[in-house]
């Protein structure tokens, strides 16, 4: 995800706690949600883990799940209980980076949690200030220190600044030593993929864009898949800007199947074929989020959601 991060996140919408706890409806779906089998609704290049989260092959070989928690803001010991909460509950991936602090906060989740390191999957980001060869290393070993791990399964440049070829020179050669599983980018455009890809040895397995219903990308995800890159998301919700948590289409859509509109949200990013990573410090939302793959939306649905792209970034000042 991109950074400055908290600066006016919920200026133009409500937050999806407010939204809950005003209606009624909605909340009552949240609580207490088990999962429901992924298989019936798995694309054709996915496996089910044992939580029944669906995993996408990336392209290079490696399982990634298609849902995950994302840990932006989520620090100290705040932090640390949703990340324990959000494995008890099924979650395997975890995406934090240097710059959201958080790094300290998903290895103690982790620790606390108990589960065995291989059973997870841990994303983490070279951010602007480690950009270059040598400091790249140093950025990695100051991630893998802090998570309290001995490697990554995904290190992703956060930002296409600075050195990036050097950046990346480092980060390649950490996964051909086993450090990293799979290395990737984040806010990249296709111009500065291009180049990127023109001088690598290892193509990019993912890039993660901004991506939800009012800023859909789809020309990013054709141009993605068409080069074997995996699409994954941040912000999946817009920090419930433009209204999004009181959206009558997704609101209508969600009372179609007794659904909530983050519900109605990830199912779209999933049958898009969209890696999703929502955020929430509220383990009833942790648990709300997994509870995506006992319904399937219709075309119909789709189309209508598609209705609501404004193609355009809803972070302007992250930009």
């Amino acid at each position: 995800m991109s950074t400055n991060m908290n600066k006016g996140r919920n200026s133009n919408g409500i937050s999806r706690r407010q939204f809950l706890q005003t209606s009624t409806e909605f909340a009552a779906s949240a609580m207490f949600l088990s999962l429901g089998s992924a298989q019936s609704f798995a694309a054709p290049n996915t496996s089910t883990q044992e939580n029944s989260i669906p995993l996408v092959t990336l392209n290079n070989g490696l399982q990634m799940p298609r849902l995950g928690l994302g840990t932006m803001t989520l620090n100290g010991d705040v932090g640390i209980r949703c990340v324990a909460e959000a494995i008890s509950l099924g979650y395997r991936l975890i995406d934090t980076a240097m710059i959201y602090d958080t790094e300290a906060s998903v290895g103690a989740g982790i620790k606390q949690s108990g589960i065995k390191r291989e059973k997870l999957f841990i994303t983490s980001k070279l951010w602007k200030a480690d950009m270059g060869y040598e400091q790249a290393k140093k950025g990695f070993q100051t991630s893998l220190d802090k998570l309290g791990t001995d490697y990554l399964d995904l290190y992703l440049i956060h930002r296409p600044a600075g050195d990036v070829k050097g950046s990346w020179k480092a980060m390649e050669e950490l996964y051909h030593q086993g450090k990293i599983k799979a290395i990737g980018v984040s806010n990249f455009n296709h111009a500065q993929l291009e180049d990127l890809m023109a001088s690598s040895d290892v193509k990019p397995a993912i890039n993660q864009i901004e991506t939800h219903a009012f800023f859909q990308e789809g020309k990013s995800l054709e141009y993605l898949k068409q080069h074997g890159v995996q699409m994954e998301a941040w912000a999946p919700f817009a920090e419930g800007r433009h209204g999004l948590f009181t959206n009558a289409t997704l609101a209508t859509i969600g009372k179609k199947y007794h659904k909530t509109i983050a519900q109605v949200s990830l199912r779209w990013h999933y049958q898009r074929g969209i890696i999703a990573i929502p955020r929430s410090s509220q383990k009833t939302h942790i648990a709300e989020n997994l509870n995506i793959f006992d319904f399937s939306l219709e075309d119909s649905d789709m189309a209508s959601i598609s209705t609501l792209d404004l193609n355009t970034t809803q972070f302007p000042e992250w930009s």
